[in-house]
């Protein structure tokens, strides 16, 4: 099945628009041949898949926006995970609070540098064994520091704020991962095309009918589909969800005193 991950934001516009147009066109060439043999059902069907269209437009727009939505708040979590647990690893004594707070200095900048331009699946799978390496050096250190003193009050305060950051690298990934499912998004391209079909077949029969509304709406219908897909694109298209925070939680580790 094509897989419409494989291809770019434009290349997937481009042969969009023209699929639509072409749809356009040949229901042209078809309303013009049957001519007014059909005419009293074409109002009816038009209306019927432009409405049909739409409710599949609300339907993918609404996932991808959830999607949207889950990946921005999946990000502001992460952030306050990771500053909380600097905040409370310069609690603790040295020379572990040291060792942390420069691995947390380390994870951040992974965390942020994976914002910063669209990764290959290789990339991105190396950057997280990466994080995951580095939680795996913090909790070596809570575990050293509970083994210590069991009773310190700053280690297990430590200790549940870097269980929380680790749980909320895993809700970022779900959230990044979490996509619009191929058949919905062919669905509805598919819609579209015989949509912009049976708007040209009626151009055809109604022979005064002018080409010019038809193809406005295929040009719109297209940009519609783009910036659904846009929304369920993170880190390849237009619309991005704000990384700010983590940014922030980077800028605010890096500036505490050794």
């Amino acid at each position: 099945m094509l897989d419409l991950s494989n291809y770019s934001l434009p290349a997937i516009f481009l042969a969009g628009f023209v699929a639509i147009l072409a749809a356009v066109e040949f229901g042209r060439w078809l309303g013009a041949r049957i001519g007014d043999r059909g005419d009293d059902n074409v109002p009816t069907l038009e209306g019927a898949m432009i409405g049909l269209l739409a409710l599949m437009f609300g339907f993918t727009f609404a996932l991808a926006l959830t999607r949207f939505d889950a990946r921005r708040t999946a990000v502001l979590a992460e952030a306050n995970a990771i500053s909380t647990t600097a905040l409370r690893a310069r609690l603790l004594p040295e020379p572990h609070r040291k060792e942390v707070l420069e691995l947390l200095q380390e994870y951040v900048k992974i965390r942020v540098d994976v914002t910063q331009r669209a990764l290959t699946p290789a990339e991105w799978a190396a950057e997280i064994d990466k994080s995951n390496a580095l939680q795996e050096k913090l909790w070596q250190q809570a575990m050293a520091m509970a083994a210590s003193d069991t009773g310190m009050v700053p280690t297990g305060l430590f200790i549940l704020a870097l269980n929380e950051t680790i749980d909320n690298q895993a809700r970022r990934l779900i959230a990044q991962r979490s996509r619009i499912p191929n058949i919905v998004q062919l669905t509805l391209f598919g819609i579209a095309v015989v949509a912009s079909g049976f708007a040209g077949y009626a151009t055809g029969v109604k022979v005064r009918r002018s080409r010019i509304p038809v193809y406005v709406m295929g040009l719109l219908v297209s940009c519609v589909i783009i910036v659904i897909l846009d929304l369920d694109r993170p880190g390849a298209g237009f619309i991005e969800a704000s990384q700010q925070p983590i940014i922030d939680a980077a800028t605010s580790i890096a500036a505490i005193p050794d």
